[in-house]
């Protein structure tokens, strides 16, 4: 038997880690949870992991009941999945899918732990706009799909999410498809970048940020981190007040890294083909909730319950949108965007 070779954890300096890798209570919340425990309370999400929004509001309109055959679009850390999972009392059916490769394994492993075996939940590594491929024929009680990047992928540097650390700048949600954002940006023109922070992101320097983004390129600068991204977006707006710059770089960076993520992940389009093949999924009173964190998400989903129920695929749908308390955005920060939309088949 081969002797195990002890690891020695990864030292920081003072009193607390700050780097991703250096949490190491954080990351083993399973080993540490009474230290997680005070980080959540403390109104914080701990590292590497990802509290899940409107709960209570989501498990109250879907109804769950025993038996039925439900749906998590977006599989993400499985706090979601787990509620509903219980709350189908160990009869029924849940299957959910997630595109990340990294996280969903993770995710599998976590729920299983939990007792939650193949009897009852089926988890498919695939897009979820391949919703009605996941179980062919499949006819669901309920279907949620929470459109937020997870907690996991933004405090993670190396999938390039997050500017406040650096980072490649990937920004991908499957890391092994497609072009990191780096690439992606090398690729544009001067109109088509403007164009993608405006219709991405509503960036209100789109035009300022573009020409900076071509002059380091045209310096001889790479723009292949986070950092060296957040650096041309703070040489963009150089030219703002001293007392106003430094709030304006932080959203306009959230902005452009928003925008390059939609981008890079075709977000909108995936979520147009997910919300053209709803329906067609759902049984009659089957019931779907969306969770979305940005304007052009939330107009894509309005629009296409509205006319769900013009055209008779929806027996209803909700006229307004359901926000978290100020209790839970208290309790979670990043819950402060959120909008809850709902459909009745």
């Amino acid at each position: 038997m081969e002797e195990q070779v002890h690891k020695r954890r990864v030292r920081y300096s003072g009193t607390h880690p700050r780097r991703f890798e250096e949490k190491y209570k954080e990351l083993n919340p399973e080993k540490y949870g009474q230290d997680v425990q005070k980080i959540l309370d403390s109104g914080k999400t701990p590292a590497g992991t990802h509290v899940p929004i409107l709960v209570q509001e989501i498990l109250d309109f879907l109804c769950i009941k025993p038996g039925q055959i439900g749906l998590d679009a977006t599989l993400g850390y499985g706090g979601h999945a787990r509620r509903m999972l219980e709350a189908l009392q160990g009869s029924g059916h849940l299957y959910a899918t997630d595109v990340d490769p990294i996280e969903s394994e993770k995710t599998t492993e976590r729920l299983r732990a939990l007792g939650f075996g193949e009897d009852i939940l089926t988890v498919r590594r695939m897009n979820f706009a391949e919703l009605d491929a996941v179980a062919p024929g499949m006819r669901y009680d309920f279907v949620l799909a929470d459109l937020g990047v997870s907690s996991m992928q933004i405090d993670n540097p190396q999938r390039g999410f997050t500017f406040k650390q650096d980072g490649p700048l990937d920004l991908r949600l499957d890391p092994t498809s497609g072009v990191p954002a780096s690439q992606r940006l090398r690729e544009l023109r001067y109109d088509e970048l403007v164009g993608l922070l405006t219709e991405n992101a509503d960036e209100p320097y789109a035009a300022e940020i573009t020409r900076a983004v071509l002059r380091t390129y045209k310096r001889g600068e790479p723009i292949d981190t986070t950092r060296q991204l957040y650096a041309a977006v703070a040489e963009a707006l150089s030219f703002l007040p001293n007392k106003e710059r430094k709030e304006a770089v932080k959203k306009s960076c959230q902005r452009t890294f928003q925008a390059l993520r939609i981008d890079v992940n075709s977000e909108f389009e995936v979520l147009d083909a997910f919300l053209e093949k709803l329906p067609h999924v759902l049984k009659d009173g089957g019931r779907a909730a969306i969770l979305t964190f940005h304007s052009g998400e939330d107009r894509l989903v309005k629009h296409a319950f509205k006319q769900g129920v013009r055209d008779g695929l929806y027996r209803e749908a909700a006229r307004d949108v359901i926000r978290p308390s100020a209790e839970e955005c208290f309790r979670n920060p990043r819950a402060k965007s959120t909008k809850m939309r709902w459909a009745i088949k």
